[in-house]
């Protein structure tokens, strides 16, 4: 019997056998891998005078501190960016730490449109919420928003990441879900006391595990620049150097980096929503699978 040539566009070479021939190239079924769409926050008025005198962060009057005029500017380039992208209708979640200039990005950069009288849905945020001089934004046709403390900065001594109680955020951001969070207080932050590196990445790696207990596929995540430094470290080591490098480089204000998480430990074990069977209506159709046969034996 003769078998038809099988063209090939790129050459095959030898290897011997043992030899990975992947190229450092991985397969994953789509099931078990997510979109992450990591957002570091807008320029804070921390930012500008940290950037000027690192003590600064000590500063009382910093406390959870908001985003600037330029910040604000910030958010509205990337929220052009999302809607000519494509990205803000993908997204099904987005997750925000739970301080005032992480949800003032969220909400500016995934909400709806400027809030409107006539309509008949809480803000996503108030009018000037945060000392923002900004419109109320609509929570119209967005995706739904919740606070997670596990995403937040690196905890203590910097009073710009001690957050405020709930009950003084809730009037704000009236649409924003702030149910997964314990404690009405901010327990975590400590004046003396300054979390470790270790921990904020341990944090991190917790907080990642947590998003497959989430049943959305591609997710947007507004959080800090030291959150996603520690946090991201943790990941690379088997990639190229140039990839690791890539994954680590430091968030720039109101940076967005989409990148995807591969579930290799069957945590996330939901079924497939576009894999398809093949066979269907079932039945036998044995002479296709014998006659087309190529090179290696197999079924065509």
């Amino acid at each position: 019997m003769q078998l038809r040539h099988i063209p090939c566009s790129v050459k095959a070479t030898y290897r011997p056998s043992g030899m990975d021939v992947s190229g450092g190239q991985s397969v994953y079924p789509l099931h078990h891998c997510k979109t992450i769409h990591l957002v570091r926050h807008a320029q804070g008025i921390h930012n500008v005078e940290g950037e000027k005198d690192h003590s600064a962060y000590l500063a009382r009057h910093l406390f959870d501190a908001h985003l600037t005029p330029l910040g604000w500017q910030q958010v509205d380039n990337l929220r052009k960016h999302v809607q000519t992208s494509g990205i803000s209708k993908k997204v099904e979640l987005v997750i925000t730490s739970p301080l005032l200039r992480c949800m003032q990005t969220a909400v500016g950069v995934f909400g709806g449109e400027d809030s409107t009288d006539g309509i008949d849905v809480p803000p996503l945020m108030v009018t000037d919420a945060g000392d923002s001089n900004h419109p109320a934004i609509s929570s119209s046709n967005c995706p739904p928003f919740i606070a997670v403390e596990g995403c937040r900065e690196h905890l203590g001594v910097h009073w710009c990441d001690k957050r405020r109680s709930i009950s003084e955020y809730k009037p704000l951001f009236p649409a924003v879900d702030f149910s997964l969070i314990e404690s009405d207080d901010d327990v975590l932050w400590e004046a003396d006391v300054r979390e470790k590196i270790e921990d904020v990445a341990s944090r991190g790696i917790e907080f990642f595990k947590w998003l497959w207990t989430r049943k959305e596929k591609e997710i947007a995540i507004v959080t800090h620049s030291g959150f996603l430094t520690h946090t991201l470290a943790k990941f690379g080591d088997d990639c190229h150097p140039d990839v690791k490098s890539e994954i680590c480089r430091r968030f720039q204000n109101c940076e967005l980096r989409t990148m995807v998480i591969v579930d290799r430990s069957m945590v996330g074990s939901d079924s497939s929503v576009t894999d398809y069977p093949g066979k269907n209506p079932s039945g036998e159709d044995a002479p296709s699978d014998v006659t087309c046969a190529t090179p290696d034996g197999l079924p065509n």
